[in-house]
C-alpha cells in the first residue's frame, strides 16, 4: 500500500510540474543494486519525470558510461543497474541494445571486464560497437561522426555514473553523450580542440541537438568522488535519478550533491546559453526533495586539470585502443 501510494503522489506531482512547464527530475533512493531489480521504482520515477513508455516494438538504445575495461567497477554504469533498466524497457516490449564508444578498448571488452555482459546474457541483448557513423556539424563549426546507432533510435536512454572528472569537474548526462562520438575521434578532439575548458564544453553541448527522444536514468547508487573519471573513491550515494532532459538533469544534480553549479565548465555554457533549464528555479523536484541527500559527502575536484591530453598519454591511449580492437 505505502508503494502504492508512493507512486501516484509521484504521479500527481509530474502532471502539476509539466502543467507549470518546469523541468522535473525525479529522484529516489535505493540503498544497493539488487533492490532495483525488485520494485516498481523506476516505473514510479519515470512516470514523476513525465516520461511515457514507448510504443511496443520501439527501438531502444541504452547509453552506458562504458569508460574502461581497466579502473574499478563504480568507473561505470553499474551491471545490475543496466540490466534492471534492460528489463523494464523488455516488459513494454521494447526492442533493446546496447552501446558505447570507450575511451579505452571496445564496448565489449568493457561489458566483458565489469559483469555486465553477464548480467545481460540470458536477455539477449545486442552490444553494439559505434563503428557505423554519420557526420554531423555542430553549431560551433566543429564536424564529428556520431553513432549511427544513436541516431536511429526511436528511443536514448541515457544511463550515465554519477561520479567526479578531473578535467569537468563532474560527469553525468550530458558529458556521457560525448560516447556517441566514434572511435578515436574523441581524443583527437581533446588534442585539436582541447585548448579551453569552454570550447570544449560547447562542443559536448552541441551533442544535444542531434540525439532524438531522450530518457536519463542516473546511476548514483555507487558514485565516484574526488577525482574521476577512472581513479577516483567510491562512495555510496543511494540515489536514482530520471529526467527526460541531459542539462535539467546536471543542473539538478549539482544542487542534490551540494556543489557550486559555476565550477561546472558544462552548466557554465549551458547557463550562458540561456538555457532554461540550466537554472534551478526551473528544476521542480516531483520526488523526493533535493535536500534528500545534503550532507552526504560528494567531493569533486578542487582544480581542473588541462583538457588536451599529454602527448604521452595520447599515443598510448591510442596504441591501446588500436590493440583492443584488433585482439577482438
Amino acid at each position: 500500500m505505502r508503494e502504492r501510494l508512493f507512486f501516484y503522489l509521484f504521479s500527481l506531482g509530474a502532471v502539476v510540474d509539466i502543467v507549470r512547464q518546469l523541468f522535473p527530475v525525479a529522484l529516489g533512493t535505493c540503498s544497493d543494486y539488487q533492490t532495483l531489480l525488485l520494485d516498481d521504482r523506476l516505473s514510479a520515477l519515470s512516470l514523476a519525470a513525465g516520461f511515457s513508455p514507448p510504443a511496443r516494438g520501439a527501438r531502444v538504445l541504452l547509453k552506458p558510461n562504458l569508460v574502461s575495461a581497466r579502473g574499478p567497477s563504480w568507473a561505470c554504469t553499474n551491471a545490475l543497474f543496466i540490466r534492471a533498466v534492460a528489463l523494464w524497457f523488455l516488459e513494454q516490449g521494447a526492442h533493446v541494445a546496447l552501446g558505447d564508444s570507450p575511451a579505452f578498448g571496445s564496448a565489449l571488452a568493457v561489458c566483458e571486464a565489469h559483469g555486465i555482459s553477464a548480467a545481460l546474457k540470458d536477455l539477449n541483448i545486442p552490444i553494439v560497437e559505434f563503428d557505423r557513423k554519420e557526420s554531423c556539424r555542430l553549431s560551433c563549426g566543429i564536424e564529428v561522426g556520431l553513432a549511427r546507432a544513436a541516431l536511429d533510435c526511436d528511443l536514448l536512454v541515457n544511463l550515465p555514473k554519477i561520479k567526479a572528472h578531473s578535467q569537468m569537474y563532474v560527469s553525468m548526462a550530458v558529458k556521457n553523450c560525448f560516447g556517441l562520438i566514434t572511435g578515436l575521434q574523441k581524443a583527437m578532439l581533446h588534442m585539436k580542440h582541447g585548448e579551453g575548458h569552454e570550447r570544449f564544453s560547447r562542443l559536448i553541448l552541441d551533442l544535444q541537438k542531434f540525439i532524438p527522444e531522450q530518457l536519463v536514468i542516473g546511476d548514483g547508487i555507487e558514485v565516484m568522488h574526488h577525482t574521476g573519471p577512472i581513479k577516483g573513491r567510491k562512495l555510496s550515494l543511494g540515489c536514482l535519478a530520471v529526467a527526460q532532459n541531459s542539462v535539467a538533469f546536471d543542473t539538478a544534480m549539482l544542487h542534490v550533491l551540494g556543489l557550486p553549479s559555476e565550477k561546472s565548465p558544462l552548466w557554465q555554457v549551458s547557463h550562458r546559453a540561456g538555457m532554461a533549464e540550466s537554472n534551478i528555479e526551473q528544476i521542480a523536484f516531483p520526488g523526493l526533495p533535493a535536500d534528500f541527500f545534503s550532507g552526504a559527502g560528494f567531493v569533486a575536484p578542487a582544480n581542473l586539470d588541462p583538457i588536451r591530453f599529454r602527448f604521452f598519454r595520447f599515443i598510448c591511449g591510442m596504441l591501446r585502443r588500436l590493440s583492443v580492437s584488433d585482439n577482438g
